[in-house]
């Protein structure tokens, strides 16, 4: 048995801290709201974000956040990407030996455009953190918590931090894989959301399959050709947090992106699509780090080039999918050479 604390108590760290439950381990969710730590504690459910849902009876939950980390030795992050500097910085203060983080949030940080496990290691004291971890690929919280089939992949520096998180995880319907390559699974993990965005958009505007699987192809390219050049290896983008996570959140009505850019579709505006969705739509802030990232390596990335138009800049989505369709006659396979 091992002490875990996750910090983060939205769909996904539910949902991860109920599987870590269940594998007998001494787990403890920490969520901001007294309310919401007593509803997860006493009722064991969290109604907000998994309505229905029945939590293992062993899982704890503590609104404060000291009392949530002593004595743990493994953190998993779950918060926002936006509140990452913020709950390290915090942490410092409250550790009281070594620890391995494992993240598990999917997002690039804007301006600075550092990766999450880039932020973490800015912001932690050295002294108390032994490595950092990324958990990441095709997993909706929704079939989590119901013990649906669900494979993942967890990535490190240090190989032997990824396999302490994959015996963690590890179970008859949550099965992990390791991997060494933690910038491709970082960023497949986060530029997914952009095109998942994009892809409600298509739905949202009544395009079709067609349309869809040309926006899921075209975006995978996008995504491994910004990957290559920030040093990841182009085959991560055809795993787990590649193409994996890119299909399931493209398709499904269970991701916030896709359902945050189908109202989009449907013309309503972007204060109206967030002030309605109630959860952190982490493909919106992406897009902006995307699109900075693109013009700084010199990486075409026409799909998200035209989210942010309609994102950021007032363009109708309608008019910026006739732009990507009249753009230049090009061969397929001509922007993969430099992959190898």
């Amino acid at each position: 048995m091992t002490k875990v604390a996750v910090l983060g108590a939205g769909s996904w760290g539910t949902a991860l801290a109920a599987v870590l439950a269940s594998n007998g381990h001494d787990c403890t969710l920490w969520s901001r709201r007294a309310q919401q730590a007593e509803e997860i504690a006493e009722k064991h459910t969290n109604e907000q974000y998994l309505p229905g849902a029945v939590l293992p009876d062993t899982l704890k939950a503590d609104h404060n956040l000291a009392g949530a980390v002593a004595g743990a030795s493994i953190i998993v992050m779950a918060v926002p990407t936006k509140g990452i500097r913020e709950v390290c910085r915090e942490l410092n203060s409250l550790l009281e030996k070594p620890v391995l983080f494992a993240h598990v949030s999917k997002g690039i940080e804007p301006d600075t455009h550092k990766r999450i496990s880039e932020v973490m290691e800015e912001e932690l004291d050295g002294e108390f953190c032994q490595g950092i971890v990324v958990l990441s690929g095709p997993s909706h919280a929704e079939e989590v918590i119901r013990n649906q089939p669900t494979t993942v992949t967890v990535a490190a520096k240090n190989t032997e931090h990824a396999r302490r998180v994959q015996d963690l995880f590890m179970n008859q319907s949550f099965r992990v894989y390791t991997n060494d390559d933690v910038v491709g699974v970082e960023i497949g993990g986060a530029l997914k959301n952009v095109i998942a965005l994009a892809a409600g958009v298509t739905d949202g505007l009544g395009y079709g399959d067609n349309a869809k699987a040309a926006l899921i192809t075209r975006g995978l390219a996008e995504i491994t050709r910004l990957g290559v050049a920030m040093g990841a290896n182009p085959l991560t983008f055809s795993g787990l947090s590649g193409l994996g996570d890119l299909i399931v959140t493209c398709t499904s009505v269970h991701s916030r992106n896709w359902r945050a850019g189908n109202m989009l579709g449907k013309g309503k505006s972007l204060d109206e699509v967030l002030d309605s969705m109630g959860m952190v739509v982490e493909g919106v802030r992406t897009t902006k780090a995307a699109h900075q990232l693109s013009k700084e390596c010199g990486v075409p990335m026409p799909i998200t080039e035209a989210l942010y138009a309609v994102l950021f800049e007032g363009q109708k989505p309608i008019d910026r999918v006739e732009l990507l369709m009249g753009r230049m006659k090009k061969h397929e396979t001509e922007d993969l050479a430099g992959w190898s």
